[in-house]
């Protein structure tokens, strides 16, 4: 019997609804904070820093949002993103479970990250604004909204997290490609950049730090707003188009995914795949469906952290958001998954791991990589460092169901490809890549300037 290795849609077959799981969740994460008050936000206290049909989406309780046909025009340029079944690796593995994959390195920055870029945009040029600022750690995010900016004719500001910055200099080169401007973070730029270097002018610095200098910036530039990658659930509602496409592709396999696996460092690829299969979950048709958030040992916000009121930023200029924290003045050790270096996490990721619905685990780099290779040199892919975290939960699962000899369905999200991280390989191939475990003093340390959110 010949063994199919991919399905693929046709555009026809291409989302026009986003799916917000809000509309499903018995008890939705609750409402923001406001980051100097600290009382409960209304919607229109967000409108100088994102646009108002975002702020709509962000507060919607609706179970699907219309897609804009000017959005779908633009995702077709690379999607439906195909989705893989990893033959060849379950044989390296030798294990009787069917690992299946949604490649998302199809796009032209290489990740998922432009699937909300491209909204985000869209939304942006519809109101009227010259550009966006954002931040970006490993550089997929600022590449992706450099991308998107460019086909809206809108401008991009970058606020880079430093090491990053000089780790991943191609990054950096293909935003600038696209028309960006991108500076080191924190920067002389900001208010909140210059206060960070007087602390600590050597910082390698964070992203939430980023997060500080790109909402400044934003909302004291005439024209411009703010844009992010992940965490609100407007992000993540965005993403979706991943899991809507993979149901579809998973009803062409005659396939059911019992694991659901993505990497989380804010959580949107993960909820972009695994929020269209935790409806099942949630209305009780598939109770025993697992779905794994995994994220860094070097920022465990899920594992090690305190599920809390926290700002979402280190100058605690942002919304006061209730999930998993380490504490926004925490200061990631610098691994090369830059993007699983956030002190929070995506709040519905939050109330869902709270409620019992959801699981998480963190790693070590080297294990990450470890399962990288196995999966490169059996499916080709090289992948993202933080792609390669769901791709050791992954490996974990395959090789328990080895173990019992169950033949369990997984299925994780291949979040980007790894073409600009090859320096992260080269340190891996020559025994030069440190482990980072996090001192529990340096958290609760971190954990000690939380707000404190009236009763």
């Amino acid at each position: 019997m010949t063994q199919r290795y991919k399905y693929v849609l046709e555009e026809k077959d291409l989302p026009t609804q986003w799916y917000n799981i809000v509309a499903d969740m018995k008890e939705p994460p609750p409402p923001y904070r406001h980051p100097a008050t600290l009382d409960f936000m209304k919607p229109e206290d967000l409108i100088p820093v994102f646009p108002e049909a975002l702020i709509a989406q962000e507060a919607s309780t609706e179970r699907y949002i219309e897609i804009p046909e000017e959005v779908q025009d633009v995702l077709k340029m690379w999607r439906p993103a195909p989705l893989y079944r990893a033959h060849r690796w379950e044989k390296a593995l030798d294990t009787p479970a069917k690992i299946y994959y949604k490649w998302e390195g199809v796009s032209p920055a290489g990740s998922h990250k432009p699937n909300t870029a491209v909204a985000q945009c869209y939304y942006g040029k519809q109101e009227g604004l010259r550009g966006f600022a954002t931040e970006t750690g490993a550089g997929q995010w600022g590449s992706a909204l450099a991308f998107a900016t460019r086909l809206f004719d809108m401008e991009c500001k970058v606020f880079m997290v430093t090491i990053s910055y000089h780790q991943k200099p191609y990054r950096r080169i293909a935003m600038e490609t696209w028309g960006a401007n991108v500076v080191p973070s924190p920067s002389t730029e900001t208010n909140a950049g210059r206060q960070l270097l007087e602390q600590d002018p050597d910082t390698t610095g964070s992203l939430g730090m980023a997060i500080s200098e790109a909402i400044e910036y934003g909302v004291t530039h005439e024209g411009y707003k703010y844009s992010l990658g992940s965490v609100v659930n407007f992000v993540l509602l965005h993403q979706t188009v991943i899991g809507l496409e993979a149901r579809q592709q998973m009803e062409m396999a005659g396939d059911y995914p019992d694991i659901l696996i993505g990497c989380a460092g804010g959580g949107s690829n993960a909820a972009g795949l695994i929020y269209p299969f935790m409806k099942d979950k949630l209305d009780g048709t598939k109770p025993d469906l697992r779905a794994i958030f995994v994220e860094s040992t070097a920022c465990p916000s899920m594992t090690r952290g305190i599920y809390a009121y926290d700002w979402g930023d280190t100058a605690k200029t942002g919304p006061v958001a209730k999930m998993h924290t380490v504490g926004h003045g925490f200061v990631p050790a610098p691994v090369h998954a830059g993007g699983l270096r956030y002190h929070g996490m995506a709040p519905t990721i939050c109330a869902l791991l709270d409620q019992g619905y959801a699981e998480a685990r963190a790693y070590h780099q080297n294990v990450c990589f470890d399962a990288a290779l196995t999966f490169a040199r059996s499916e080709g892919f090289i992948v993202a460092p933080e792609t390669a975290h769901a791709v050791r939960a992954a490996y974990d699962e395959a090789m328990a169901c080895k173990e019992t000899g169950e033949s369990k369905v997984i299925l994780f999200n291949a979040s980007g490809h790894g073409d600009f991280d090859l320096a992260a390989y080269d340190a891996y191939l020559r025994r030069d890549l440190p482990d980072y475990e996090m001192e529990e003093e340096t958290i609760q340390i971190a954990l000690q300037d939380l707000p404190k959110v009236p009763a």
